[in-house]
């Protein structure tokens, strides 16, 4: 993950969109359908559907009723019934979606007490946004995720009494160099050349140009796309920063767009960390920055590589939880197979790989925090990925900001 610091008004106003503005907008937009939608504890969307004529006013005040039994984490059979809280300012037009869609991002709250759920990870992430301004440590802070992904043609696995395999296929993957079923068009990158010559050894140019104009579509703010190191398909695309709920929304947003999209172009988009062997896992450096009072709270000229003391003790802080965290940010095996020397994944002391460095780049220096993978919830794992020694990601407001008020950190992990 990636701590930075921005120099703009940290204060962000509060959402104001109502209910009534929300149909108001469905009817103008012509929607067909509401598709409400959460996040179960492992960290996956889970949705169902409404006719735009079931949604009413009084649906954001009183609840929609769903079966908590039967999702991963929550409750059991003889406690089932939860509501979901839609919240208006999700209130998105599907970008993927044939028929006309709204989608809603919703609060999980128990129907007795009315209180929030303790295993809605957006829940969590709010608290910890209330706690950070109890602490008077700071107002806000921003997180800035860039998660790598595969974008694969086929995707096979199986266990069974008599088999266990996994076989991957990619037209872009270096192995089918050589293969003589039809024409072969070339122009493939080899292992970890895939960062990052142009088409037609590229051939994924197009389909993340679209992902990424879909993202926009759907208001999540994107700065760059490329293809990464990784051959046979490897790709990043990263997101402008926003505070940490707002983030974990987007981010789900994020992987649901990015999926869709690579599956209606035929297409099987993987987060998985470490799909391939001997060749670059799939990470999410995530830039992270504290403020109050519209200061940057880990800038400081002199300090070492720029940063506070405040800098210093939150990288103290990950480092002495690293542990605790990583049975959230990496809890799949898949996540260490990631930890081995010349891949760009902590395995050393060194710059490139270390748990901890500060990095350069021309607009920012930051320490970089590095763990191995993450398969669970965003918000959840926050605190993981891997960031690179190129410029973290800045509002254009901060063309004339000192380079002190531009320190940050960044972490990285892997995704999936």
């Amino acid at each position: 993950m990636a701590v930075e610091a921005k120099s703009v008004s940290k204060t962000k106003p509060v959402g104001k969109t109502s209910p009534r503005e929300v149909l108001e907008r469905a009817k103008a937009e012509g929607v067909e359908v509401v598709d409400v939608r959460f996040i179960d504890l492992p960290g996956t969307w889970q949705h169902f559907s409404l006719p735009i004529g079931e949604l009413e006013v009084d649906s954001f005040k009183d609840g929609l009723g769903f079966d908590g039994s039967s999702i991963r984490g929550f409750q059991s059979i003889d406690e089932s019934d939860m509501l979901l809280m839609p919240d208006p300012d999700s209130a998105t037009i599907d970008p993927v979606l044939s028929h006309k869609t709204l989608f809603l991002i919703c609060d999980v709250v128990d129907p007795i007490s009315g209180e929030p759920y303790s295993r809605d990870a957006r829940f969590i992430a709010k608290k910890a946004e209330e706690h950070l301004r109890r602490t008077g440590i700071a107002e806000i802070s921003y997180w800035g995720p860039e998660a790598e992904f595969y974008l694969f043609n086929s995707l096979r696995f199986d266990q069974n009494a008599h088999s266990g395999y996994y076989y991957i296929d990619s037209e872009e993957g270096i192995w089918n160099s050589g293969k003589n079923s039809e024409p072969n068009m070339a122009f493939r990158p080899r292992h970890k050349e895939g960062y990052f010559p142009v088409p037609p050894t590229d051939k994924l140019q197009d389909l993340r140009s679209e992902i990424m104009l879909k993202l926009i579509e759907a208001g999540v703010r994107v700065e760059v796309q490329h293809h990464e190191v990784g051959t046979a398909g490897q790709a990043e695309i990263d997101m402008r920063f926003d505070s940490l709920t707002k983030m974990g929304d987007k981010m789900m947003v994020f992987k649901y767009v990015i999926k869709n999209v690579a599956a209606q172009h035929g297409y099987v988009a993987t987060f998985m960390p470490k799909p391939l062997f001997q060749d670059n896992g799939s990470g999410m450096h995530v830039h992270q920055s504290l403020w109050k009072d519209g200061a940057n709270l880990f800038a400081d000229a002199k300090g070492y590589a720029g940063l506070s003391q405040t800098a210093v003790y939150y990288i103290g802080g990950l480092l002495k939880h690293a542990a605790a965290l990583l049975a959230i940010c990496a809890p799949t095996t898949n996540s260490y197979r990631r930890l081995v020397p010349g891949y760009e994944a902590p395995s050393t002391s060194s710059t490139r790989s270390a748990t901890a460095r500060p990095a350069s780049g021309s607009r920012c220096t930051r320490p970089t925090r590095r763990r191995s993978g993450s398969s669970s919830d965003h918000r959840t794992r926050r605190p993981t990925h891997t960031s690179r020694s190129r410029p973290a990601s800045w509002p254009a407001s901060t063309a004339s900001s000192t380079r002190s008020s531009r320190r940050s950190l960044s972490t990285r992990t892997s995704t999936s």
